[in-house]
């Protein structure tokens, strides 16, 4: 073929590859008897008498054309965008933002444990073994919203931090394991003593008391942590509660730079641990543990008091999905 055919020949077919007016009246009609109109498929080729299979192609076609474009319009409340926004900031595998109805804990708090429950009882799907955090107002919030499910959705339920402070917030952590456990259908597994004791030496005693023993070894089949965040300085909550760290050791940790804990293991305003004496006296999972990266782990926190705490968890690699108020994320995403 000489090169003046190959050019006539080229120029034919790219003729033939361009629709003809007739055929995007056709695919503008079947695309809006569709879409607009929503008319299946075999009544859209009953009416226009052609086949069901071609209604299909043109469907297709419509799209590549260009005639049909989706378009995703969140309702209000859903902030998808700024859920991607956060989560590939952040390098995380979720993050789910909520409306509250105001800035205070008192509207922040359920609205979180809300969305917290929604989001376990549409990803347990069995076979999980959940570590759960003694104390948190925003992990009480949770539990109270769940529904029981059906069928067990989780094997175990394990306390991964002794029950901080007086004997009711111990009590109130076995309370928490508890119910979390009767709503997924798992065994609970309490750790009864006390998340912080007075002495490296006391806390060495205990280690070796066989049902801690039996606690801690439940620790390495995790899959799942379910964590609340703290702020250096303790909400009024905890400090009614008697759950606190003391005045001397939040001194220690500020001077050292920490910004927040998970569990009791406080870290930085870039998400390095902060180690002090304080670790020591702490019974429960260690930094390094919470940092699994083969654990999935959901920190629920939110309220601008505790954002330095929450950006430096993120930072650190100490959750990978989170769930907060869409003020908190908005700022997450502007920093």
């Amino acid at each position: 073929m000489t090169m003046a055919n190959a050019g006539r020949a080229g120029a034919r077919a790219g003729a033939q590859r361009q629709p003809s007016a007739d055929h995007l009246r056709l695919l503008t009609k079947v695309a809006k008897l569709y879409h607009e109109q929503g008319i299946r498929q075999p009544q859209i080729a009953a009416q226009l008498h052609i086949s069901q299979p071609r209604v299909s192609r043109l469907l297709k076609q419509a799209v590549m054309a260009g005639i049909v474009r989706t378009v995703v319009i969140p309702p209000g409340g859903v902030h998808t965008e700024l859920e991607d926004a956060v989560e590939q900031k952040y390098g995380l595998r979720e993050v789910i933002v909520v409306d509250a109805s105001g800035e205070d804990d008192a509207h922040i708090i359920p609205a979180l444990g809300a969305a917290a429950a929604v989001y376990l009882e549409t990803t347990l799907t069995g076979g999980d073994r959940i570590g759960i955090s003694s104390w948190s107002s925003t992990l009480l919030a949770t539990v109270e919203s769940m529904t029981p499910r059906p069928t067990r959705v989780a094997e175990e339920v394990v306390q991964i931090l002794g029950g901080v402070g007086n004997p009711a917030a111990q009590s109130q952590a076995a309370r928490l394991v508890g119910r979390l456990a009767d709503l997924t259908g798992a065994a609970p597994v309490q750790l009864p003593v006390p998340g912080l004791v007075g002495s490296p030496s006391a806390k060495r005693t205990l280690m070796k008391d066989g049902v801690v023993s039996e606690v801690m070894a439940a620790w390495t089949r995790l899959s799942l942590l379910l964590v609340g965040i703290g702020s250096l300085e303790p909400s009024p909550l905890l400090k009614e509660s008697g759950n606190a760290i003391s005045a001397e050791d939040q001194k220690v940790l500020r001077d050292q730079g920490a910004v927040g804990d998970i569990c009791l293991r406080f870290f930085d305003a870039a998400g390095k641990p902060v180690r002090s004496e304080l670790d020591q006296r702490v019974l429960g999972l260690s930094a390094a543990q919470v940092r699994n990266d083969d654990l999935r782990s959901v920190g629920v926190a939110g309220g601008m008091r505790k954002y330095a705490a929450i950006r430096a968890a993120l930072l650190g690699g100490w959750v990978d999905v989170l769930i907060t108020d869409r003020t908190v994320a908005e700022q997450l995403a502007a920093d």
